[in-house]
């Protein structure tokens, strides 16, 4: 709690539990990315063409998978921040922060809703909100309230640590600490913005007694860290599934028209026909003869122009289109446009939103292992796009069951909704502001 070494401590921390994160949990994360890949490539070989097998490997093992390849990051991350809850140092943060949340016009005690809502990463902006209780200021909890939600949940861990992973991979820890401060940064600004303005008032002093420290115990943060990663697991397994399944058919029906099906199938056996036969028999035995090899190549990009156009032809294909006239200003093209709709409903949706868009469409002829390496290897994607998605990600609309949560906590949907529309402006402004100078100063490269 000192007034120097405090704050200093605490980046340091921080720092640690980042670094600690992922220099241990990589070789899992591989690991389950590998398995998942192996289950895909059984499932391809084992069923026959058609809605099943795409639903299967599109929707439930890009888009399931994706969420679950991410279990060690979250069950490392919930260990370390269970060392930070049992010993006591928690309690010690807001306390250190309380002078520093007095200038922006929130409480001390808001710092325990920032925090659990997952201000040191993995927490869920649902108690959040509803830790505000303990605010007798109405504007100061309105204002916390509607701030908590730029944290970074455990829902967006996944997708951060995704984004990191294929454009910043060399010092993933790194930017996750700076994703964080970026977090806390965006979160108090947002709530200066409010005090100032629709929340006007004056801030109350704060009181709090200290626990002491004290060393936890194994059983302890076993069970910690179980409990938070076993609902992480859950919900992927029922919600995230049943989302996924959803968008999956939303991104796959109605389809395209008889005529473009039959323009692709008239491409294709054009090419086989205009290929010697020995060719083809040569190919559809899987030789690794290079005529062979080449007339396969030429068959996937047909197959992937195809799937492409399909994908844009969908439901949510065309939802994606016709937001990407406002979202290109961030970078933004329509198969994340996809994904980010479907962010509204949970945050994790995002990864296996994008996981089932680049397995239904995917651009490249190579057959790549992950998402992550799908993401790296799309020409539409490069740092400044991943970092102008990664800000909007952070910061824009709750998920829905915050939103409601947001209404029954403030007794009117007029500030869930206001929640809404603020946070995703203020995300959309900075994700604009990021990639338009980026891109000036040639950084998208």
């Amino acid at each position: 709690t000192h007034r120097l070494l405090g704050p200093l401590i605490m980046a340091a921390v921080l720092f640690g539990l980042y670094t600690f994160t992922f220099n241990y949990s990589g070789t899992l994360v591989d690991g389950l990315a590998t398995l998942f890949a192996t289950m895909g490539d059984m499932v391809d070989r084992s069923l026959p063409d058609g809605p099943l097998k795409s639903m299967i490997i599109s929707g439930a093992i890009d888009g399931v998978g994706g969420v679950l390849g991410f279990v060690p990051i979250i069950m490392f991350m919930f260990f370390g921040i269970a060392v930070l809850e049992d010993s006591g140092y928690l309690a010690r943060v807001a306390f250190m922060m309380d002078r520093i949340f007095h200038f922006f016009g929130l409480h001390g005690s808001s710092v325990m809703p920032f925090i659990i809502s997952g201000g040191i990463a993995g927490g869920c902006a649902v108690p959040g909100v509803m830790a505000t209780r303990t605010l007798r200021s109405p504007k100061e909890r309105m204002a916390t309230m509607l701030t908590v939600p730029f944290m970074n949940c455990g829902a967006k861990l996944p997708v951060l640590t995704l984004i990191i992973g294929a454009f910043f991979s060399t010092h993933q820890a790194r930017y996750m600490f700076l994703a964080t401060l970026a977090s806390w940064v965006i979160a108090l600004l947002a709530a200066k913005i409010l005090r100032l303005t629709v929340l006007r008032g004056e801030s109350t002093p704060f009181v709090m007694e200290l626990p002491p420290y004290r060393f936890p115990t194994i059983r302890g943060l076993v069970i910690h860290t179980w409990e938070r990663t076993w609902q992480y697991i859950k919900k992927a397994g029922t919600v995230i599934l049943g989302i996924s399944i959803l968008l999956w058919a939303m991104m796959t029906y109605p389809g395209l028209p008889q005529d473009q099906l039959a323009g692709f199938a008239a491409e294709r056996a054009q090419l086989l026909a205009a290929s010697p036969p020995q060719v083809v028999a040569a190919m559809k035995k899987g030789s690794d003869d290079p005529a062979a090899l080449r007339l396969a190549a030429a068959i996937r990009k047909i197959d992937a122009r195809q799937a492409m156009a399909g994908l844009r032809n969908s439901a949510a294909g065309r939802i994606g289109v016709a937001l990407e006239s406002v979202s290109h200003f961030a970078g933004f093209d329509w198969r994340t446009n996809i994904a980010l709709v479907g962010g509204f409903a949970a945050k994790e949706v995002i990864i296996s939103t994008l996981g089932t868009a680049y397995s239904l469409g995917d651009v490249t002829t190579d057959k790549t292992t992950s998402l992550r390496q799908r993401l790296a290897a799309d020409p539409h994607w490069n740092p400044v796009v991943a970092l102008s998605v990664l800000t909007f990600i952070m910061f824009y609309a709750p998920c829905f069951v915050t939103i409601v949560c947001i209404a029954r906590e403030a007794g009117s949907w007029k500030w869930a909704f206001f929640s809404m529309g603020f946070n995703t402006l203020f995300a959309f402004t900075l994700s604009v502001a990021i990639y338009q100078i980026g891109m000036l100063l040639g950084l998208g490269g």
